[in-house]
């Protein structure tokens, strides 16, 4: 059954509201664990800067550990605390969780299939001022391949605190992708949220082209719809916060009626959401008269603000509209 989410109403109005999902999402889990004493979060001292500030001021310190520098060292010592019957928030920068211990979350936590939930904060290009070595855009790609493992990448604040509870219950090896920047709240907070479904956020009988994104996209994918609408384009919008398992049956349901499909996505265009979306409708034997990729093609980040670098990667309203129109 097709999952439909109602939008914020500041968003539908052009009152757009920027906030945090990593602060948000260390809020809810700071509420849940205080009544839940199986949580234990860890930081690889980042703690402040990966959103558990709050974690650390409410709830006992005793479930809190920070191992300091060392993304090998959080990941081993989460599974270790995770197979004593507790349910860990190991958090870190995605430029090193995954990107630094791929390994010992493959063998520790996913061979073992231990709840931890490994916080992949300041992922994609809007870490910004950073630079490339901490502009993580192939996080997606290491950690969908990995069995046993969920990977979910919220699109605004609302939904990053919706996923939190979802997540303890789960209790399974989990990966979630957040980003530093601000971005803008586009779901109500009504909504439900659940782990698994694509979720139709702009429908359209008459639609001619499917747009799919995930993560920190989503927002700016409505507004390109909104422009291509006004184009003569009849666009409905799918988001994706469960990228692994992928939902294929939402997408290609859409993809049959538009037979058009572009996926937008933060991250290389290499094995990320949109090669999986490629290769499972191949599969299934959707056909399609186009289908388009709009993400970074095999290139390093590099130093600037957020806004501009998705506008210098074509990741940003005028640069995504722009490369569709140009395919179509």
């Amino acid at each position: 059954m097709t999952k439909k989410i109602q939008l914020d109403k500041g968003f539908i109005d052009g009152q757009v509201q920027y906030q945090s999902l990593r602060k948000s999402f260390g809020r809810e889990l700071a509420r849940i664990a205080q009544n839940d004493t199986r949580i234990v979060a860890m930081s690889a001292d980042l703690v402040e800067s990966v959103g558990l500030g709050d974690y650390l001021n409410t709830v006992s310190r005793t479930r809190y550990v920070e191992v300091g520098i060392a993304e090998q060292n959080l990941v081993t010592v989460a599974s270790g605390i995770a197979s004593q019957g507790k349910i860990v928030f190991a958090a870190s920068y995605a430029a090193f969780s995954p990107g630094r211990n791929w390994e010992q979350i493959r063998t520790s936590i996913c061979l073992n299939n231990q709840p931890v939930i490994i916080i992949g904060s300041h992922a994609g290009l809007n870490v910004g001022p950073d630079g490339a070595t901490h502009q993580m855009l192939e996080d997606v790609a290491l950690m969908q391949a990995l069995p046993n493992m969920l990977v979910l990448a919220p699109g605004d604040a609302n939904e990053a605190t919706r996923m939190v509870q979802k997540l303890v219950d789960a209790k399974r090896p989990a990966y979630v992708r957040l980003p530093r920047a601000d971005i803008a709240t586009f779901s109500s907070s009504d909504n439900e949220f659940e782990i698994g479904p694509a979720y139709v956020v702009k429908a359209s009988d008459q639609a001619t082209l499917t747009l799919v994104s995930t993560g920190s996209m989503t927002a700016n994918c409505l507004m390109v719809a909104d422009r291509l609408n006004n184009k003569g384009i009849d666009t409905e919008v799918i988001h994706v916060p469960t990228i692994k398992p992928l939902d294929i049956d939402t997408i290609a349901d859409s993809a049959e009626k538009t037979g058009r499909v572009v996926v937008v996505e933060e991250h290389q265009i290499i094995a990320g959401l949109g090669s999986t979306v490629a290769s499972q409708l191949l599969i299934k034997g959707v056909q399609l008269k186009h289908f388009q990729i709009i993400g970074v093609n095999d290139k390093f980040g590099q130093t600037g603000t957020a806004n501009e670098l998705w506008h210098h990667y074509g990741l940003d309203v005028d640069g995504i509209e722009s490369q569709i129109i140009e395919k179509l």
